[in-house]
């Protein structure tokens, strides 16, 4: 049978006698494209944040401020995501549960405040700027990780 890759840190770990967390899971198949995703719009996110509160703050103040908002939010999920350990994987899916709120939130206050919202934050209408996007995102990322803690508490390494 053919063994699969194994990266240099994990041939060192296995070498050194050494355990690598059970969370690092997240880092394998589908946990590194969200990942990629998070950190995608973590970069994304702050950038429009910083050009809106820098040049037109005083234009949409609260869309702006929630802009801000979801970029530390992406920045915490991505950050979490990388790291991979136990209370990693729990602020990640705290991460993910406020976007996901957040985005329904403001997706239905710029509809029913739509002065409050004179201009779009990321995720003003539910993230229609972006594909919608904000509003699957976090659902995919609380199946991964929810994923990820199932096989951590039953002890499967098939990732």
């Amino acid at each position: 049978m053919k063994k699969r890759h194994e990266t240099s840190s994990a041939k060192k770990d296995r070498a050194a006698g050494t355990n690598r967390s059970a969370y690092s899971a997240m880092h394998t198949g589908p946990g590194r494209a969200l990942t990629a995703i998070y950190g995608v719009f973590a970069l994304s996110a702050t950038a429009r944040a910083g050009y809106q509160v820098i040049r037109e703050f005083d234009v949409a103040p609260i869309a702006y401020s929630l802009s801000v908002l979801a970029a530390v939010i992406y920045i915490v999920a991505t950050i979490c995501l990388v790291i991979g350990n136990r209370t990693s994987h729990r602020i990640a899916i705290a991460s993910c549960l406020i976007e996901f709120v957040g985005v329904i939130v403001v997706g239905i206050l710029s509809f029913t405040h739509p002065e409050d919202f004179a201009k779009p934050s990321v995720w003003s209408t539910f993230g229609i700027g972006y594909g919608f996007i904000p509003l699957i995102l976090p659902l995919i990322g609380l199946w991964w990780l929810a994923l990820v803690g199932r096989r951590v508490r039953t002890g499967s390494d098939a990732a």
